[in-house]
């Protein structure tokens, strides 16, 4: 579990801009708006940002934008590289997988802009 003060930097690319239109998949109609954070291997592993796989441990964050779009919401560590691992590779809205694609689109996010994601505690993030 990540440590207050603790941080890392993602840069977007289309597919987490438009994660619900920009797939590579069928197992589902595309949907607008959907969004996510990648968490690289090396900062989920550097940082012990687990998903579900890990049993008994939080993979719920409370996530706060400094523009103040984001007031309280859940972001969810989520996705794995390979079966069963216990490593997140991507943060995504908790029960809304539109929370983060409304945000981009509320700050004018663009390919290859960069977001710090920086831990206030184990369990806040601010973006």
């Amino acid at each position: 579990m990540p440590n207050a003060n603790d941080f890392f930097i993602t840069i977007l690319k289309q597919a987490h801009i438009d994660w619900g239109i920009h797939r590579h998949t069928n197992t589902r109609p595309p949907i607008i708006g959907e969004g996510y954070l990648q968490i690289p291997a090396r900062e989920a592993r550097r940082l012990n940002i687990t998903n579900s796989n890990n049993n008994g441990v939080n993979n719920i964050f409370v996530c706060n934008s400094v523009d103040g779009n984001l007031v309280n919401a859940t972001l969810k560590a989520t996705g794995c590289s390979h079966r069963g691992d216990i490593y997140a590779k991507q943060f995504s809205g908790n029960g809304n997988l539109q929370i983060l694609g409304n945000w981009f689109s509320a700050i004018g996010a663009v390919i290859g802009d960069r977001i710090e994601i920086f831990f206030v505690s184990p369990t806040e993030i601010r973006l």
